[in-house]
Formats: C-alpha cells, structure tokens, sequence
C-alpha cells in the first residue's frame, strides 16, 4: 500500500532530517507490563496500516508513504524511570528535536515515563501523516486496548489519494485543473520575487510553559462565554491577541495562526482516518473595543472566513504547486513570521477517565514543534472538566520572559473577566 505524499505532507516532512512532530502526554495511574504495551501497539498497527508507513521517493524525487505489508515495521518504546511528575515536559522537549529515520519508519512511537503505579505516556508522531484529530483518536484506541486487548476496534479504511477525499465532479473539473495551475504558478512567480532575509535567525533554546485552569475557573469561562453568545474559542483568541500586544508592544503583530479541523467540511475523511492535511485562518483583534465588543467582532470574523473555506479546491490548488515546492520551503526557512503565534483548541477530549485496570489522572494539551514553528504556539483543551493550556516556543524567536509574561497576562484576563461576569449576574 502506497500514496503520494500531498503538497502540504511535503512542506512538513521537508528533506526527512529534520523533527516536526506532534506530541500528546497522558498520564495514568495503573501497572503495567512492557509486553502487553507492545501488544497493544501491535494492534493498532494492524487496525491503522499507516502506522506501518516509511516514506521513499521514486526516480523522480517525489516522496510517497508507503506500507510493506508483509514485513510489517515495529512501534518502537523508549521506557524512562520517572522521578516526579513534571519529568514529562523534559521528555517532550526532547522529542520536539528528535526526528524520525522516516526511510524506515514506522512515523510513530511511544515514550513511556514509568513509575510504579504512575506512568506518563507520550504518543509522538510525525505530522506529516497526523494532525491533532488523529493524535487524540489513536490515543483513545491506545488506551482502551490497553484496558483490554480483545476490544473492538474498527480497520481503518486507507486514504490513498485526493481521489478518495475530493468528489469526482471537482477532481475530474478541467476547469479547476486549469485555475489550479494558475494559481501556483502566479505563487511560484511571488516566491522567486519577494525579498527574504539572507540567513535563517537560529532557534536557540527550546521551552514548554503548561498550566490547568482549576474546574472553578474553567467553568466560569465557559459560563461567561454562554452568557455572551460567543465561544471559548474566540474568547482565547482575544485573550491571547491581547496579551501579546500588552507584553511584545509594537513588536506584536495582532495575527493569530488557527487551524480549522477538515473534517467539518470533507466527510470522506473519518474520524479514524489517520490524515495530515492543515486548514488554517488568520485572526486578528480590533483595535479601540473593549473585550466584548472585539470577541463579538472577532467571532464575526472567524465565520465569516471559515463559510469562505473552500477546502477541495485549497487541496486541488496546493496540488498543482508542487513544481513550487523548493522555493516555498526556503521562503519559509528565511522569511520573518507573519504571525503572533499558532493557537490551537481542540476543545472537549472525550475520552473516559476510568477504566477496568487503571484510570487516567489527566490529560496534557498536545503539542508540535518543528522546522517552521519558529514563532511558537499555544494549545488548549479540556478534559476532567479543567481547561489545560500547553504554551512552546524557541528563544531566538520568542524570549522565554515575554512567553512567562504573555500566559500570566492571559490568566489575569481569565480571572478579571470571570469575576466581571459573575458581578454583573448577581
């Protein structure tokens, strides 16, 4: 089994030497025996092909994922003694630079921090075959294995192509062909023109920031939110913008990089599909507003742009754009950022929290670093009913100061607006 790499699924594995991956930590409070681990894993290589994926290019020079199926690789553990329950953020950080021998593969493997009845696990994957979707539905089929290895997981029915994503009337459109084509080439032509910087600024130390909102504070959030008609989402946005304005001052940009989860919008990619591919909108806040007003203007904003989202059309125009892709990367490589941060929410993770023979203690935001996350990123999600925050980034773009100060200057927005609310209640 074998596919090509999409335009996108190459930006991202780049040459092949390089980390760009995504992490997501959970941890648990059980015992358990490295042997079943494998079983488990296993499994799921058996449920999900691409699990099994290595990455080769043909005579061409064009990579494609590729499954041996009758020499099956193996997801490889590597098992560290835990000491204290912050040994996790240490091992992340660790894996952010740790790239994968993708010529070999599997894209896939787990980091196992083991105490004696508490053991953080750490999925980490290469993104260019996952996205956050697909990082938190392996998990939930990772644990509930784990639980009991004869639970029914379904096969994974393989992505093979564009073919199986895009409709046939769009694929087969001689005129989106052509339009495609167009637009590349129009890209390709901006890429050789716009000026960049002549070296690549170095990436220095690389940090992790984590914090939980305690249940009180996190439902205050979600309570002011249903009060004002606007979601969690755009609250943060706001929040964030804000915070980089009052810390960064006029070195912040007011652009917020967010990806759009695909499957809203392309039901042929299921939720147990393994899939890479990122939507993303810009956000930026309004200046002169208070913070009600802008989150209700940025709402507006954010619908509006994702009702604009044309994602079959994005994947047919980025498809036609590979000839561009060598000028897109050193753009990329060079090129200041044109956002404040990457923010990303996955909202509520639905997995159970107890089960037969251990229970999850809590969940970690996920997280990804790699080659042209150079401005650094928040991720946010909820789980236990307690909003987890996971804020990475690199000295030589982002000062460590300046991160430590934008989340405190987020936490006191949290708060004041909270208790804002809860005073005008009353």
């Amino acid at each position: 089994m074998e596919r090509k790499l999409l335009f996108l699924e190459r930006v991202l594995h780049g040459n092949g030497d390089k980390a760009f991956n995504v992490l997501f930590p959970v941890r648990l409070c059980g015992s358990f025996q490295e042997s079943a681990v494998e079983l488990v894993l296993e499994k799921l290589q058996k449920k999900h092909l691409w699990l099994n994926a290595f990455i080769k290019c043909d005579r061409n020079g064009r990579p494609w994922f590729s499954v041996d199926e009758s020499n099956p690789v193996k997801i490889q553990i590597r098992i560290v003694p835990r000491n204290d329950d912050e040994d996790w953020q240490a091992e992340s950080v660790k894996e952010w630079s740790n790239p994968f021998d993708t010529s070999k593969g599997p894209l896939m493997r787990l980091v196992w921090i083991k105490g004696e009845d508490t053991s953080e696990m750490i999925l980490v994957m290469h993104h260019c075959l996952f996205d956050g979707r697909s990082i938190v539905f392996v998990l939930d089929e990772f644990l509930q294995l784990l639980d009991n290895i004869e639970a029914e997981i379904p096969h994974e029915i393989p992505i093979l192509g564009l073919e199986d994503i895009i409709p046939p009337e769009i694929y087969n459109s001689k005129i989106q062909k052509l339009k495609s084509k167009l637009v590349m080439a129009a890209v390709g032509l901006a890429l050789s023109v716009i000026p960049s910087r002549k070296r690549e600024v170095e990436r220095q130390h690389d940090y992790y920031i984590h914090w939980k909102l305690s249940e009180e504070t996190s439902a205050g959030l979600i309570a002011l939110c249903k009060a004002e008609g606007i979601t969690v989402n755009t609250v943060m946005c706001n929040i964030i913008l804000n915070a980089y304005k009052q810390v960064r001052q006029k070195k912040a940009l007011n652009k917020l990089l967010c990806p759009v989860d695909i499957r809203s919008f392309v039901p042929q990619i299921k939720k147990n599909n393994i899939f890479g591919f990122p939507l993303m909108i810009l956000v930026s806040a309004y200046p002169g507003l208070d913070f009600l007003s802008n989150a209700r203007a940025i709402q507006k904003e954010i619908e509006k742009k994702i009702a604009k989202l044309k994602p079959y059309s994005i994947m047919m125009i980025l498809e036609a754009g590979h000839r561009s892709l060598h000028k897109l990367m050193n753009f990329l490589k060079n090129q200041k950022p044109g956002s404040d941060c990457m923010f990303s929410n996955l909202g509520k993770i639905n997995i159970p929290h107890q089960y037969k023979s251990f229970e999850i203690k809590t969940m970690f935001s996920p997280t990804v670093m790699g080659q042209h996350c150079n401005n650094g990123a928040i991720t946010t999600s909820t789980y236990g009913e307690q909003m987890d925050f996971s804020f990475i980034g690199s000295e030589g773009y982002l000062p460590y100061d300046d991160a430590l100060a934008i989340k405190c200057k987020m936490m006191e927005m949290i708060t004041e607006h909270i208790v804002t609310e809860k005073h005008s209640i009353a």
